[in-house]
């Protein structure tokens, strides 16, 4: 008898490790136009969570943990958008490694998927910030945005090489996770509420997220370029994004891998 997908419970760990496979071999064979398009939507989205983030965090005097809190939640709005409405994020797509490390993909077909969506994320991150400083968002609460945008993109650019890769990876284990756990959902409410707390933590404990960065540093390099320089944004931005690789492929996908999927594991 079928069941009402309402009423129905989860998916259980092992279907969420095949569905990450099965999506996961979609995605790298799927149409590069479709796959830009959607990642260039991705981009925007992620952006908008940001851009939400720095509004939920100006000016607020509720202290440092509560108010990291309710701007983690607000950045929460790019994942939903980019997991419900769909579209293509290059830190969610690091599963694709389940795929791979399957035998269901080739690896160029893996490189492919990703260089192809981190060109796309990148290219709605900027769009996005070329509209923002078009709509003039930098003097909203009197400037004070400009000013907390500034200083985002400021302690970013001055971490370590070190920090940043460690913040990169630990940022995409949380992004993978809530991707993960979105997976085993059947409902756009599981799903929505499946995101909530990945991504609120990754956001309020100060890890680093290479797509929201390609918002967040050309933002600030535009509005302080005396304060952020280009190579300080760009070793940020190379650093991060191999440590989102490693957290999301390696950390998630890899160790689900060993656990569900290993060559006999799955008749266990």
């Amino acid at each position: 008898m079928h069941q009402d997908p309402l009423f129905s419970d989860a998916y259980q760990p092992r279907e969420i490790a095949h569905r990450v496979t099965q999506m996961g071999v979609t995605k790298a064979r799927a149409n590069p136009l479709s796959l830009l398009i959607l990642a260039v939507l991705a981009g925007a989205f992620i952006s908008l969570g940001a851009l939400f983030f720095a509004v939920v965090v100006t000016g607020s005097e509720l202290g440092f943990g509560v108010t990291r809190l309710l701007g983690g939640l607000a950045f929460c709005l790019g994942l939903v958008l980019v997991v419900i409405a769909g579209a293509e994020l290059f830190t969610g797509n690091n599963l694709l490694a389940m795929a791979w490390a399957s035998g269901e993909i080739r690896g160029r077909e893996l490189l492919r998927n990703w260089w192809l969506v981190y060109l796309g994320n990148v290219i709605g991150c900027l769009g996005t910030v070329i509209l923002a400083i078009g709509a003039d968002l930098a003097s909203l609460g009197g400037g004070d945005l400009g000013e907390t945008l500034s200083r985002i993109a400021l302690v970013k650019a001055e971490l370590s090489p070190l920090a940043a890769f460690a913040r990169g990876i630990l940022c995409n284990v949380l992004v993978c996770l809530a991707v993960w756990l979105a997976m085993g959902g059947h409902t756009v409410t599981d799903k929505f509420l499946s995101i909530l707390l990945p991504v609120s933590a990754f956001v309020a404990l100060g890890f680093e997220h290479s797509v929201a960065n390609w918002f967040f540093l050309p933002m600030g390099f535009w509005l302080a370029p005396d304060a952020v320089s280009l190579s300080s944004a760009a070793i940020n931005l190379a650093v991060v994004t191999v440590g989102n690789i490693l957290g999301g492929s390696l950390l998630v996908a890899g160790v689900y891998w060993l656990a569900y999927l290993r060559h006999g594991c799955d008749s266990e």
